[in-house]
């Protein structure tokens, strides 16, 4: 037996799969279908204060195919945080907590570079029984615009400041949600620690350009003829993604990191696992798949589980970043391994030399008497 249960920053998760920020926790209600289904937590849609600052497009999603038309590798979404009223939220939320206190239920939200504004959303929130804040740094598109998201997250010194105003309020947990348009993931990844954070949830999506229709020749997603880069997700990420929670889990070691990227299967939040996440969310691969797919997510983690040996999360957490390295330690392995198999070969010529003498000395011996 297997068990799928972790407890993270005093939230124990059911299950280690929780259901990311976006279009899988637009409201309550489809909110309370994930949790019947079994998801071990839910981040609902990153909301703020105001939302009549938020208007969407249409179209606002695009995705890239593989060779088979089948297939989608890559999507590419221009959508902004909830348009929904605040007042719905904070309603939805205390509901929500009340027909299922068991369950993980984190409030992803979002302000302008306001002190008092982040401040007010901490405490209106905290109120409904929500159990954790996932502070979103990172959206890449739109509301950058407006000195938000990806524009907070990008610059340590504002990261480390917005996560310091959430925490003199919060006596929940306070995740900090990082966007991977960076350089040096480890930078603002410790300038939100510095602040605060009782944990990191990353990555966020990467800001991109999705393609270009060749027969209109227009960028996609396409908005009366226009479009603006969007932020990336699903599959094709997932390289990426584990190299950011490699390094961030690395330079922290023993740090709450909800892994985010491209994870589709058991297999992949494994990985994630294995670099040091405790938890791992998914929201494009729910949109392609449905949500449905909880039974496989787990069904695929417990075997992994069972194939090594392991009982519980804990037990294989971070068990491959010590694996890590540098180019320079490559070479010098590398060399040593090319010397040890030269020294046995070596020594096992120079045994079978011996050998033969040893076997010619004894037959001119029995030869002589």
């Amino acid at each position: 037996m297997t068990d799928l249960s972790i407890t993270v920053n005093g939230m124990t998760f059911d299950n280690p799969f929780v259901l990311g920020s976006g279009p899988p926790g637009t409201n309550g209600k489809v909110i309370a279908r994930s949790f019947d289904l079994g998801w071990g937590g839910m981040v609902a849609k990153t909301f703020s204060l105001d939302a009549s600052k938020v208007i969407n497009t249409a179209p606002r999603y695009a995705k890239l195919r593989g060779r088979s038309s089948e297939e989608v590798i890559g999507f590419e979404n221009i959508e902004l945080i909830s348009d929904r009223p605040y007042a719905d939220w904070l309603d939805d939320l205390s509901q929500l907590k009340k027909s299922y206190p068991g369950k993980i239920l984190i409030a992803s939200i979002m302000e302008e570079y306001r002190k008092d504004a982040w401040q007010q959303i901490v405490r209106e929130v905290q109120a409904t029984g929500v159990d954790g804040f996932e502070l979103n740094l990172s959206c890449p598109h739109g509301l950058p615009e407006r000195k938000m998201g990806m524009a907070m997250g990008e610059n340590p010194d504002i990261v480390e400041e917005v996560v310091g105003w959430a925490k003199q309020v919060a006596r929940i947990p306070v995740w900090a949600k990082m966007t991977p348009n960076v350089g040096n993931p480890t930078v603002p990844a410790a300038a939100a620690l510095r602040g605060g954070a009782d944990g990191i949830a990353m990555i966020n999506t990467i800001l991109s350009v999705c393609g270009i229709d060749l027969k209109t020749l227009r960028p996609m997603p396409t908005v009366e003829g226009h479009s603006v880069p969007g932020g990336y997700s699903g599959q094709a990420v997932r390289p990426i993604a584990l190299r950011q929670v490699m390094e961030v889990a690395r330079a922290n070691p023993g740090i709450a990191i909800s892994g985010i990227g491209g994870i589709e299967t058991g297999a992949d939040a494994a990985q994630f696992f294995l670099l040091g996440a405790s938890t791992v969310q998914i929201c494009t691969g729910a949109m392609l798949r449905g949500y449905e797919i909880i039974d496989e997510l787990k069904a695929e983690l417990s075997k992994f589980m069972v194939d090594h040996g392991f009982t519980n999360l804990r037990d294989f957490i971070g068990t491959s970043l010590p694996f890590f390295t540098t180019h320079h330690d490559l070479v010098d392995r590398q060399k040593a391994a090319r010397d040890a198999k030269e020294a046995a070969r070596s020594r096992t010529a120079k045994d079978a030399e011996t050998w033969k003498g040893d076997i010619a000395k004894e037959t001119a011996t029995l030869v002589t008497n």
